[in-house]
């Protein structure tokens, strides 16, 4: 079988990125949405800056290659300390659960 090569392309805009320290995730029966914030010192209120929407499939294959990937990046540079930050298993700050989307 061919295997097919997918151009991708990248504008300069999206190519800069954003920054977040906060990540909300919620879900329904058909999608999960992924909402990236960032959260300034002495600030109350913080803005979404990126929404990411998938479908149940994407997520799980996201989260695989997210552990893919901090497994690599640990045996190259070290251990990820989460230094303040709660264990593996807590919902917040990065999730806050079976939220409704």
């Amino acid at each position: 079988m061919e295997e097919q090569k997918l151009n991708i392309n990248i504008s300069p805009e999206v190519a800069e990125g954003t920054y977040s320290n906060l990540a909300i995730i919620a879900h329904s029966s058909s999608e999960f949405i992924l909402d990236f914030i960032r959260m300034m010192p002495n600030v109350k209120q913080a803005n979404v800056k990126s929404r990411i929407i998938l479908t149940p499939e994407h997520a799980k294959k996201l989260l695989f290659a997210l552990q893919d990937n901090v497994s690599k990046f640990e045996k190259q540079f070290g251990q990820i300390k989460l230094n303040g930050n709660p264990a593996p298993g807590s919902t917040f700050p990065m999730s806050f659960g079976n939220g409704e989307a």
